[in-house]
């Protein structure tokens, strides 16, 4: 089967069409940074490999420290400006910010494809939760207001380069229509095309936002403990997530830190096996490269053989490859579990931990090739990891209590409740969790024990919007946030208790 490049899907195409719909912001040689109310060709943009086909692509713009420190003065100014605006003329700048992005849809998912390796089916998806989400939040925000005013200053937006629609732009929008100005930085790693275009079409419909680059040791400070900042809202990894924690401890500025944690199915005397076959074909999306995959799997040891009857079969059936690449020219782009990972550099990496983990002695349970998936003649495949799984790897890997975010699953065999237990709150504190069990009463008992913030019954969870509450326990999570309500609490102020784990804060608000 020879494979080719979907015509009208190139690099050179898809950055052509963003140019055409945002030329303030995108120049013939790079991309800019919007910082004193305009975009501006600040920076120094460096060449950025995009992990589909290995070529070099415009990099992000990266501007100073000095340049960022100015930037979040005008942004407060905006956001003083803003704070006044009537909540109706916030709600139709926003709407229109919406209408526009979905004219764009599919101009944004393939700058997805192409910046994150993101397979077309979920960059569409991610596109699309981040407008449905605001719809959402464009019809409740008058209740959600009642009795709040805007925070006093921006909201400092730094989050991780997997999810930049319906993760960053998302809480961009409602932070908006909450009455704040923004100031978002692109992640170093990709999503700094999608971004600009996003922000490109907010700043037309009048929002008052700010997108910088830079490397983030360089703009930290001045994105972080600005005096200047309302509020900072961080999605990565615990390293990073801890530094800010700790720049903010004594500042009592509010801040919403999402980080990682190892998350665990824990599977007990269960024999539903089809539906967690589904469980898990499903899990492999975007090759788990976000805080709520399951990489990890805590097994009943008497379980283990009608487990891996059901395992095997899943891993071997996922479909992988050049998210953009078609047999023929009229062929609807592929629907994949997975493209590449965001990096040669992670590919690498993952392949180093599986062999270090079988170096320890761990059992190489599965180990896929690269040879079963779909990729153009000659293309370099350096960023495309196949998956593959470790049973029992030794207490020393570097894995052990941390997630690899990409296609390595890991599983551990325990012979009592207490072990199980112990397996699936390896890593101090996780976003989610869920237990495979036929036996209700050992559920609730085991559920109400695990750090997860989420725990699902024969079920997998996910970070979840609007109604519903998010955050995490332990190390994976200091903050306020997130969803409906609380996340509108959380850029807010107002009375009642705000959702958190740091002093200042409830745990739980009184509503939950």
């Amino acid at each position: 089967m020879t494979l080719q490049i979907k015509p009208g899907t190139t690099w050179d195409e898809v950055y052509a069409r963003a140019r055409a719909a945002a030329p303030e912001a995108f120049d013939a040689d790079r991309i800019l940074n919007l910082h004193g109310g305009e975009w501006q060709r600040s920076g120094e943009p460096g060449q950025h490999v995009n992990p589909v086909d290995g070529q070099a692509i415009q990099g992000p713009p990266r501007i100073g420290h000095d340049e960022a420190v100015e930037a979040v003065k005008h942004a407060h100014v905006e956001h003083d400006a803003w704070a006044r605006v009537d909540l109706d003329e916030r709600k139709a700048r926003v709407a229109a910010a919406v209408a526009e992005m979905r004219e764009h849809r599919d101009t944004l998912a393939l700058l997805l494809v192409w910046e994150i390796g993101k397979p077309w089916k979920l960059a569409c998806d991610d596109v699309d939760r981040a407008l449905s989400g605001v719809d959402w939040y464009l019809g409740e925000i008058e209740r959600q207001l009642a009795g709040r005013t805007p925070l006093s200053g921006p909201v400092s937006n730094i989050a991780s380069w997997n999810y930049p629609m319906s993760v960053q732009v998302h809480a961009e929008l409602v932070q908006c229509l909450a009455g704040n100005g923004v100031v978002a930085k692109t992640p170093s790693q990709g999503g700094f095309h999608t971004l600009t275009l996003a922000h490109a079409i907010m700043k037309r419909a009048g929002l008052p936002v700010t997108l910088l680059s830079g490397v983030g040791a360089a703009l930290g400070d001045a994105l972080i403990s600005s005096p200047e900042i309302g509020a900072l809202a961080f999605v990565g990894g615990r390293a990073n997530g801890r530094k800010a924690a700790t720049t903010l401890a004594d500042t009592g500025k509010r801040h919403l830190l999402e980080q990682e944690g190892l998350n665990v199915w824990g599977v007990w005397d269960y024999s539903d096996w089809d539906a967690l076959a589904a469980h898990l074909t499903k899990g492999f999306d975007y090759a788990k490269q976000r805080c709520t995959a399951y990489p990890r799997y805590a097994v009943q040891r008497e379980l283990f053989p009608q487990f891996l009857e059901m395992y095997l079969p899943v891993v071997r059936s996922l479909t992988f490859g050049h998210p953009l690449a078609v047999e023929n020219p009229d062929d609807e782009l592929p629907t994949l579990n997975f493209g590449p990972v965001i990096s040669a550099a992670k590919a690498a990496e993952l392949v180093g931990h599986f062999d270090a983990a079988v170096a320890g002695e761990g059992i190489p349970l599965y180990r896929g090739s690269l040879s079963q998936g779909r990729f153009l003649g000659g293309q370099d495949t350096s960023a495309y990891v196949a998956p593959a799984c470790v049973l029992e790897p030794p207490k020393s890997w570097a894995l052990h209590h941390a997630e690899p975010f990409g296609p390595l699953d890991s599983i551990v065999l325990v012979d009592s409740e207490s072990e199980l237990l112990a397996a699936m709150n390896a890593s101090n504190g996780a976003l989610v969790g869920s237990i495979a069990t036929d036996d209700a009463d050992f559920a609730a008992r085991v559920g109400e024990q695990l750090q997860s913030f989420k725990v699902g019954i024969n079920k997998p969870r996910s970070r979840g919007d609007r109604e519903e509450v998010f955050g995490g326990k332990g190390a994976s999570w200091k903050g306020a946030f997130v969803g409906g309500d609380l996340l509108v609490q959380a850029v807010t102020e107002g009375e009642g208790p705000l959702m958190g784990n740091f002093p200042t804060y409830s745990l739980y608000p009184e509503s939950v």
